[in-house]
Parts: C-alpha cells; structure tokens; sequence
C-alpha cells in the first residue's frame, strides 16, 4: 500500500522583487520516506525549505502538512504540528554537554517550558527518556556529559539532527546534513537518515549524490525555481535531462 500523503506544496512561488526564486513548486512528501531535493547552486533548494517550514513567507501558492493548511502559520506553530528542521551551520550550545543540547530541544517544543528557568531540570523536566533515546538512536552515549564543543564536526552535526529528533517530529528537514564530513562520519550519518524513516519523514537536500541515491525513496530535481523531474533514484539517475541540468558524470559515479 502506497504511504499517504503528509506535505503538499501547491504552486508554492517566492519572489524577492521581480526576481522568481520559486516559480510554482508542486511537491507531494508521503509519509515515512526519505525525500530528496536536488539541484545545482540557485536552483532554488534552500527557498524551498524556507518556505515549508515558515522560516520566510510565501509570495504564493499552498502548503498543507498533516492535512492543515499551514502556508500562513509561523515556524514555531509548525513545530507544534511536528515538523523540525536542521540547517547547514550547525547551531549546538557547545559549552552545554551533549546532553543538556538534548533535553533543551526535548523541552523547547512547548513555549511555556522552552525558557522556565526558575525550575531545576529535573522529574518530567530532564525529559529523560527522551534524552536517552535519543542518544542512543546518535551513538552518542559515551559522549553524553562531554561538551558539545569537544565533538568532532560529524557527530556534533549528529547531535543537531538529534535535537530535532528530541521534539518528536513527524517531518524532519535536513539541509546539507553530511557537509564536511570525512568517510567514516558519512556512513554513520547515512545509517543514522536511512533508519529514521521507520518513525518519521525526511525531507533532505544533499549534495552527495552516493548518498541521496541510496537513501532515498523519492528524488526531486530543481533548476531555476521550479521542478525539473521526480522519481525513484534510479529513474533521476537515467534521466537525460538531469543529466543535462548539472549532474553530468557526477550522478553515474564520477567527481565533479
């Protein structure tokens, strides 16, 4: 049985000025899969992810996620609706141990917890369980009183996609998760997005195409704003125009 539907964009535009940065974005996300979008630089990717999670305002069009229609809703009431987003820079508390990054995500998702500071964290305030579970899905036990600063680059970019996954999310958006990560991060990081989808959505944009063609459930290609092709990995793989696009030897194994 095919999964439903959670996000649609509907003719999503974005203009800055007279300038398209979207130019009418169709897209359907269904439920517990690993959805890439892909695209060379300007093709729009980014605005894209803007746009679904209300970080900036459409100029038009839809988007509806979980069957609300949330194209005029803020970014913290679409967290409240479980979407949670990553970005390229990681934004970690890194004098706080990996711990205390966790539970803070865990207790951000409701406003009147997020900044109580006059209660000590403790009883359903440490959000334990959360945090334990959490940790355990990063690999990151062994690490949990250590600073966030002393981890290496890829697990400090685990422990932020672990701090979306603190506030239970159904959709998780990762922009560039595996950006400057050696070979041995890249697979724990590819493990880490492949076995997500057995309780939440990815929504991802990622350069590395070994990666998004091995992960992914469905590939959507951009160019210039709008929606160049859709498909299974092997489809985008094959397709004369992606190829044409920017991909050239890149997505049938070559550098470039």
């Amino acid at each position: 049985m095919t999964n439903p539907i959670l996000l649609e964009a509907i003719g999503v535009e974005k203009y800055y000025d007279k300038f398209a940065a979207l130019g009418g974005v169709d897209l359907k996300v269904r439920a517990n899969t690993v959805h890439s979008v892909i695209g060379p630089n300007g093709a729009g990717k980014t605005t894209l992810f803007h746009m679904l999670t209300g970080t900036k305002k459409v100029s038009g069009g839809r988007i509806v996620f979980d069957g609300h229609d949330v194209t005029h809703e803020p970014d913290h009431r679409r967290v409240q609706r479980g979407m949670a987003r990553s970005f390229q820079v990681t934004s970690l508390f890194l004098s706080l141990p990996v711990r205390e990054n966790l539970r803070l995500a865990a207790q951000g998702i409701a406003p009147t917890k997020a900044l109580n500071c006059w209660h000590e964290p403790i009883g359903p305030r440490s959000c334990v369980d959360t945090v334990e579970r959490v940790l355990e899905k990063l690999g990151l036990e062994s690490f949990a009183l250590a600073p966030a600063g002393n981890l290496s680059h890829g697990q400090q970019r685990r422990l932020e996609l672990g701090m979306a996954l603190a506030a239970h999310p159904k959709a998780i958006f990762l922009d560039e998760p595996t950006s400057g990560m050696g070979i041995d991060d890249l697979d724990d990081m590819k493990r880490l997005i492949k076995s997500l989808r057995d309780e939440h959505t990815v929504v991802l944009i990622e350069h590395n195409m070994d990666i998004v063609m091995d992960i992914s459930d469905t590939v959507t290609v951009m160019q210039q704003g709008r929606v160049l092709a859709e498909g299974l990995p092997h489809e985008i793989r094959n397709d004369d125009r992606v190829r044409a696009a920017y991909l050239g030897n890149m997505i049938t194994g070559g550098k470039g």
